[in-house]
C-alpha cells in the first residue's frame, strides 16, 4: 500500500500554498492531489498556478492528480472543469458527477473522489466502465463494506482517507460568509481568516464539527493509522493523508517509510465510521 496526500481543503494565501507544495516536492510522498475542491470563489490560487505547481511536483518525481470541485453550481465552474479535464498532462479526481460525465464523454481516465456516492460494487463497476481507475471510499462507510467490495478484487484500485478532518458534506450556502453577515456572492473570501476552518461545539462545549466555507468537516482528526496492516492485507492501494497543515507532510512522509505496524492515535481522534459506528467515536 502507498501513501497519498489529499488536496488542500482550506483557503490559504498564494505564498503559503506555494511554500506548502515546495515542502511536498522535497518529501518522499509518491502521490499528490492538487487543486481547489471546495469553492470556486477562492481565487488566491488560480488554475494556471495549480497547473504550474502540478508540473513542479511532477518534475520532483511525484504522481499528480488534479482535484475538481465537490459541488458544481454554474457555467463558469463547468468551464473551469473543462480546462482541467483537457489539461493534457494529468488525470483528474472527479468530485461531482458532472466531472464523471465529462470525463466519460472525452474518454479520459479519472479517479472517483470521496464526495461521489459510490455505495455498492455495481456502481463502482459501472464507473470503471466509464474510465474510473481508482475510487476513494466515501468517508461514512466501514471496513466491512470495503471488504465486501474488494471481494473478489476488482481491476480498479481503492483508496481510503485515513488521516485528517473528514469532508462530511457540501452546501450551496456558505456558513463562513453568513457568520460575517455577508452574501455568498459578496463574501470577500472571508474564509482566508480561518486557515483550518471554524470549530463548532455542542452546548456542553465539546467539539462537534469544523466549518470550512460551504464544506462541513469532522471536528476530530480521523485516524486510521492503527489499521494500516489490515488495510494492506485487504488490498487497499492508497492510504490518504488529508492536507490541513504543514505537519501533514511529515505525517505522510513518515508513513511512506515506516513499517506497517500499529501507530499511536492522534490527540482528539475519531475512527467510528471504519467500525460501522458513529463517526465521532474512537474505538
Amino acid at each position: 500500500m502507498k501513501i497519498s496526500l489529499g488536496p488542500l481543503l482550506y483557503c490559504w494565501s498564494k505564498p503559503d500554498v506555494y511554500a506548502f507544495y515546495e515542502q511536498v516536492a522535497a518529501s518522499n510522498i509518491p502521490l499528490v492531489y492538487l487543486g481547489e475542491s471546495v469553492c470556486s470563489r477562492r481565487r488566491q490560487v488560480k488554475w494556471a498556478d495549480y497547473l504550474a505547481l502540478a508540473r513542479m511536483l511532477k518534475t520532483s518525481g511525484k504522481q499528480v492528480i488534479i482535484s475538481t470541485l465537490g459541488l458544481l453550481e454554474n457555467a463558469s465552474e463547468l468551464g473551469e472543469l473543462q480546462r482541467q479535464l483537457e489539461n493534457g498532462e494529468f488525470v483528474i479526481e472527479a468530485n461531482d458527477m458532472a466531472a464523471v460525465a465529462m470525463a466519460h464523454e472525452r474518454q479520459l481516465p479519472f479517479v472517483c473522489g470521496p464526495s461521489i456516492n459510490n455505495y455498492n460494487r455495481a456502481t463502482l463497476d459501472k464507473m470503471a466502465q466509464w474510465g474510473m481507475q481508482r475510487f476513494v471510499m466515501p468517508v461514512d462507510l466501514s471496513r466491512d463494506w470495503l471488504q465486501a467490495v474488494l471481494t473478489p478484487m476488482p481491476a480498479y484500485e481503492a483508496e481510503v482517507i485515513g488521516y485528517g478532518h473528514l469532508p462530511l458534506a457540501y452546501s450551496a450556502r456558505c456558513f463562513t460568509a453568513r457568520l460575517q453577515g455577508l452574501a455568498k456572492d459578496g463574501c470577500n473570501t472571508v474564509c482566508r481568516q480561518h486557515p483550518t476552518g471554524i470549530l463548532t461545539q455542542t452546548q456542553e462545549h465539546q467539539p462537534l464539527l469544523r466549518l470550512n466555507g460551504i464544506q462541513t468537516q469532522s471536528a476530530a482528526c480521523y485516524d486510521l493509522r492503527p489499521q494500516l496492516t489490515d488495510m494492506t492485507a485487504m488490498g487497499v492501494a492508497y492510504f490518504r493523508v488529508s492536507a490541513f497543515s504543514n505537519d501533514c507532510i511529515a505525517t505522510a512522509s513518515a508513513l511512506t517509510t515506516a513499517t506497517l505496524v500499529d501507530q499511536a492515535p492522534s490527540t482528539n481522534a475519531c475512527n467510528g465510521y471504519w467500525f460501522g459506528k458513529p463517526g465521532m467515536q474512537w474505538l
